[in-house]
């Protein structure tokens, strides 16, 4: 039930996540990527720079690899394995449908786990892939339920994965953004950077092939071996993939000459003529051209900072005898990957602040906040600080402590109740117990007084 529960949070969260970094492209013009789903995402800030679809569920097809080796990345981490962990390819690891993508890894031959991991994302080899399931877990079932829980702790809310290297099952699939998430993990370690942006790769002689085999890369943005004359050079991976229900796909990312890397996922995209009758895989022209787009278009920019005009605010401040106000300004800044478009006249700063403080105000107190509005987008919120020390009136104080005090029905009631008790005895004093001394002193001479007789005397 723990367990479930805290997936769900993960989910629930990862899904506000989403929302909030999907932003409007403002004014640029829609690129309209030719394919059925497109994220293009700032990675240095996790800012969604242009979706299309993408949070709507597709299939991966051999992009699926990515998670797998995320996961075996991660299982070295935690000490369950190495890179030179050596593993015995099974039957039936290499044993694959008709048409699957192969590194052409034979029954019983021994490889490292950096080996496979190259032969996994190079030239996309399921095989591979089944291969390192079964060196992590004792069946590729297990490694699949591997699979999901690692998506789950990502957030990838709209993902299912049914196998290790992507080919087709209707309970296999994915989004653009959850894509995204799950490269970018992945990007965070420098083997499989260094994976993904190498165009060919030589496995060296095994137990059982004598002669070095030569695999290519099959992202044509770093190489020309798969397809030709569309090698992006900003391009540093990431992976391909393609089956007949998932389309041509491809999760990319790209650094530009400002040191920017930036994410582009394409779904659902073909391999078709152009209006001039060009044939074209669009994944990779479209990928390079979204990620340009995104070069061109977007820049980072600061929002609002303590410098920033127009965001000083004076406060009025009771119980002081010195000064009657404070002055209020953000601390820190608010900066976002804006469109180049971007006019800060038109943005809004949203102050909360309070109509006036009590004395003391201490430097540096937060007083309230300001959040920064730009096409009805929300892009940040700041703490509003004093910015300088306000001290009380003691005489002030005590006067407003009086105020406070007698504004408490229960003290007026206590006060009207001793009035009404010394009234009482005020008036005890004054008409009763002068009528109560009266009283005694007469009653006190009636009962004393004697008769002068005293009888005859004989």
């Amino acid at each position: 039930m723990k367990k479930y529960l805290r997936r769900g949070l993960a989910l629930a969260t990862a899904l506000v996540l989403a929302v909030s970094l999907s932003l409007p492209a403002f004014a640029l013009d829609d690129p309209k990527p030719h394919c059925t789903a497109a994220i293009v995402v700032d990675g240095d800030n996790n800012e969604v720079l242009y979706d299309y679809n993408a949070f709507e569920q597709r299939y991966p097809a051999s992009v699926t690899k990515i998670m797998t080796t995320l996961v075996i990345l991660r299982a070295i981490d935690a000490g369950e394995l190495t890179l030179d962990t050596q593993v015995t390819a099974s039957k039936g690891a290499v044993t694959l449908p008709e048409g699957s993508s192969t590194a052409g890894i034979v029954e019983g031959e021994v490889l490292t786990i950096e080996q496979l991991l190259y032969c996994d994302l190079v030239p996309s080899g399921n095989e591979a892939c089944n291969i390192l399931a079964e060196a992590l877990c004792d069946t590729q079932e297990e490694f699949v339920e591997r699979m999901n829980q690692t998506a789950a702790e990502l957030g990838m809310t709209g993902t299912h994965f049914a196998n290790p290297h992507g080919l087709h099952d209707p309970n296999h699939y994915t989004t653009a953004y959850d894509i995204y998430l799950m490269a970018s993990a992945a990007m965070k370690y420098d083997i499989f950077r260094k994976i993904v942006s190498t165009p060919t790769y030589t496995l060296e002689p095994t137990n059982k092939v004598s002669e070095p085999r030569v695999l290519h890369s099959t992202n044509a943005l770093i190489s020309n071996w798969y397809v030709s004359g569309v090698t992006y050079s900003k391009a540093i991976g990431i992976k391909t993939g393609y089956t007949e229900e998932a389309g041509r796909c491809l999760a990319s990312a790209a650094t530009d000459e400002q040191g920017r890397t930036f994410y582009c996922v394409v779904l659902g995209s073909e391999y078709a003529q152009d209006s001039a009758g060009n044939w074209k895989f669009y994944s990779f022209s479209e990928s390079s051209r979204l990620l340009e787009w995104g070069f061109q278009n977007f820049k980072r920019t600061t929002l609002l900072s303590d410098t920033s005009d127009n965001v000083i605010r004076e406060i009025p401040v009771t119980l002081s005898g010195d000064t009657g106000h404070v002055l209020a300004q953000p601390v820190g800044s608010i900066e976002a990957t804006m469109p180049t478009d971007y006019d800060p006249s038109q943005a809004q700063v949203v102050m909360d602040l309070p109509e006036s403080l009590e004395a003391p105000v201490e430097k540096g107190q937060v007083v309230g906040s300001v959040s920064l509005v730009y096409n009805g987008v929300t892009y940040g919120t700041l703490d509003m600080v004093a910015t300088d020390d306000v001290s009380r009136s003691n005489f002030q104080y005590v006067m407003k402590v009086v105020h406070d005090t007698w504004s408490l029905w229960w003290v007026k009631l206590l006060v009207i109740a001793v009035v009404i008790l010394l009234v009482l005895g005020l008036l005890y004093l004054i008409f009763v117990r002068p009528a109560q001394r009266g009283r005694r002193r007469r009653s006190s001479y009636s009962g004393t007084r004697r008769s002068g007789y005293r009888g005859r005397r004989r």
